[in-house]
């Protein structure tokens, strides 16, 4: 009897011990979880924080309609300010994510973007530069662009630069400049300066905040000639403008926006050196807001249409 009562007093501490060893593991677990929620988020957090789309979003990018934008540009370059337009073309497309281009058919297994086109048009003296950067950027707004290029045309020759997001970004680049010709190479995945346009278009409360490593845009690091990779910055959202500061590059970017939806781009700032040595100066790059069309532009190729280019104050 006495063994018995021995064996139930033994069984009956080894479960208490049990009971409170589980309570401390748990009570140890809530501390952390709580601290996690308030710590600042990382990028893969941020990244992953996946955005509904909304009705009023669906209602207006799934309408068989591109935005068109011009802008007035002023464009610095080699020191000077020059006068030009630019234009910001937003449509919704599907992607293939394997051939990373724009699928023919629609299928499930394609990826839905918001596509950027964004153009610039000035001359600099007797020739003229035209700039065009595209980035396909995907809705759910969880990820990085999946593809972005570059092209720069002017009389000394023109350039091409692509981006594609597969295990790392592979950078392909060409050049005529000998110092630079044709080039590949792979640059760690990170936040790109040319998604940050169109993730502001889809929720500008998504974008990253804070001391970031960002790769500045294509068309910056072309006609910088500097190497395509993360720099450090520091970003900020305020009063509906972005803005990115690269220390290292004595580069400012600031985005103005629309607070309302559909979030539309009411100009920006780009403040950097311009120019080079004795005749290099802090300049800045400013374009404002002109007109704003919906249009599904693709079938408006006939001479009939050149209205539309009025109407956008292009000509």
């Amino acid at each position: 009897m006495r063994k018995s009562i021995k064996n139930m007093t033994c069984l009956f501490i080894v479960m208490v011990s049990l009971t409170l060893l589980n309570s401390c593991k748990k009570n140890k677990q809530e501390p952390s979880e709580n601290l996690a929620l308030s710590e600042p988020k990382t990028e893969k957090e941020v990244i992953e924080s996946k955005s509904i789309l909304s009705k009023e979003f669906n209602d207006y990018w799934y309408a068989g309609e591109a935005e068109i934008t011009s802008y007035k540009l002023e464009q610095a370059r080699y020191g000077e300010i020059r006068n030009g337009n630019a234009v910001l073309v937003f449509v919704t497309e599907d992607f293939l994510p394997n051939k990373q281009v724009k699928a023919d058919n629609y299928s499930k297994k394609n990826t839905p973007i918001l596509k950027l086109n964004a153009t610039k048009n000035f001359n600099t003296g007797i020739y003229p530069y035209s700039i065009m950067q595209s980035t396909f950027y995907p809705v759910v707004n969880n990820k990085h662009a999946l593809k972005i290029s570059a092209s720069v045309q002017e009389w000394c020759g023109h350039v091409y630069t692509q981006l594609n997001n597969r295990d790392d970004f592979e950078v392909m680049s060409h050049s005529y400049f000998e110092s630079e010709g044709d080039q590949t190479f792979n640059v760690k995945k990170t936040w790109t300066e040319n998604e940050i346009w169109t993730k502001l278009r889809i929720n500008p409360s998504s974008l990253p905040i804070g001391e970031i490593e960002i790769i500045p845009s294509l068309e910056f690091t072309r006609l910088k000639h500097i190497d395509i990779k993360s720099y450090q910055a520091t970003t900020a959202l305020k009063d509906g403008i972005y803005t990115i500061t690269y220390a290292a590059l004595n580069r400012t970017l600031k985005i103005n926006f629309n607070q309302e939806f559909p979030f539309d781009i009411l100009g920006w700032e780009e403040t950097s050196i311009s120019g080079y040595g004795p005749n290099s100066k802090t300049l800045t790059t400013k374009a404002t807001k002109l007109e704003s069309i919906k249009s599904a532009y693709w079938n408006k190729n006939n001479n009939a249409n050149e209205v539309l280019r009025e109407k956008l104050r292009l000509q």
